[in-house]
């Protein structure tokens, strides 16, 4: 009778176990096809940026003694759109600023923080300044030749973050890095930088890194 209520308690614990294990397969199962739709649902198109227009106003270039000196005054309107049908976007915190050649022309100029709906459309027209900006020898020189070629090629990039909404979850936060080229031409060049004459070429597709 002994060795029967032994065998009959191993018996148990065996099938207690099986049951245990099943329900914890189950269970990483569950969890595996949940984080897989979660994955499915919340993985987002980023935001798509434009470059609509840009106005040079000044482009200063004057020469210092161990460097030059820049100065720029610029207006560009930039226009994004949330491509997702089930994901909105929280635009948390957006500086826009203007480079040339990587190196940085003007302040960074903060946009007004805004959520935007599946499909919904934002656009800003912020103007952008740089005074006395000091400039690198060969960064001189190349703005020069670009002037006398008659063109010119600025880059307009957005640094900031963002939060992704779901029905009522909403993401932490993702890094958002945007450039935007700027195509500006003249008729003719006239030898030395400067605003006069250059004028906007084409709207134009900006790189979106989120």
């Amino acid at each position: 009778m002994s060795k029967d209520c032994g065998s009959h308690g191993d018996d148990d614990l065996r099938r207690s176990c099986r049951r245990l294990l099943a329900i914890l397969l189950v269970l990483v199962l569950l969890v595996a096809i949940i984080a897989l739709i979660v994955y499915l649902v919340l993985r987002p198109t980023h935001p798509r940026f434009f470059l609509q227009d840009a106005s040079l106003r000044q482009l200063d270039l004057s020469n210092g003694t161990s460097s030059s000196v820049l100065s720029t005054t610029l207006q560009v309107t930039v226009a994004s759109r949330n491509p997702n049908d089930k994901v909105g976007v929280y635009y948390d915190r957006l500086d826009v600023y203007a480079s040339y050649k990587y190196q940085q022309i003007t302040v960074a100029a903060a946009l007004p923080a805004v959520y935007q709906g599946h499909g919904d459309v934002d656009v800003w027209s912020p103007v952008l300044s740089g005074p006395d900006v000091p400039f690198a020898p060969y960064l001189a020189d190349a703005l020069r030749q670009d002037c006398q070629a008659g063109y010119l090629i600025l880059q307009v990039k957005i640094d900031g973050r963002v939060r992704w909404k779901v029905g009522s979850w909403i993401s932490g936060h993702y890094h958002l890095f945007v450039t935007c080229p700027a195509f500006l031409v003249t008729t003719g060049g006239n030898g030395a930088p400067g605003a006069s004459g250059f004028k906007f070429q084409t709207a134009t597709y900006c790189h979106v890194e989120v």
